[in-house]
């Protein structure tokens, strides 16, 4: 090999694990935005938080997170003004939201390409979420009730039948 092709190589290399080294940056930057927001979500709804943690046995980020794709789906599959209704009765709504994992985060967007999503994946894209949480799939089936529950107790059983009826 001559000096040039050497430098080149070496060059290629340089650059090739420059990108890599930055590519998981960002993707370790992305999982500590989720973590502070999973944390966020669980002091601005403890009682939530804690109900669920307490029935699924998870830590309260895992469980902000749980309600958070959760509340993100029944958001995609309501009307605006029932969601409202909804979110009323859920102290720190917005920040659960943010708490959800990325792909069920999508699902909570307005827009018709949410909706089709959310039609689509329902709660089998949950499992996927909760998966991503460090939680077992079968957890959805736990979590249900427990924010149907929670919201019918502060919102009144009109809106925990809304949240019902979609998360079915």
């Amino acid at each position: 090999m001559t000096g040039k092709t050497c430098a080149a190589i070496i060059c290629a290399s340089f650059v090739v694990l420059s990108f890599s080294t930055g590519s998981m940056g960002v993707s370790y930057g992305a999982q500590d935005l989720t973590a502070k927001a999973q944390e966020a979500a669980a002091k601005a709804s403890p009682e939530l938080v804690g109900m669920l943690s307490k029935e699924m046995g998870a830590t309260s980020a895992q469980s902000a997170g749980a309600a958070g794709a959760l509340f993100g789906l029944a958001k995609s599959r309501l009307k605006p003004e029932e969601f409202s209704q909804v979110s009323k009765a859920v102290p720190g709504m917005a920040s659960l939201l943010k708490a959800a994992p990325a792909a069920a985060a999508v699902l909570g967007t307005s827009g018709s390409m949410a909706q089709l999503a959310g039609a689509a994946g329902g709660l089998a894209s949950m499992g996927s979420a909760f998966s991503k949480l460090g939680l077992k799939p079968e957890m959805v089936a736990k979590a249900i009730p427990v924010l149907t529950s929670f919201v019918g107790k502060t919102g009144g059983a009109n809106v925990a039948g809304l949240l019902a009826g979609v998360l079915k």
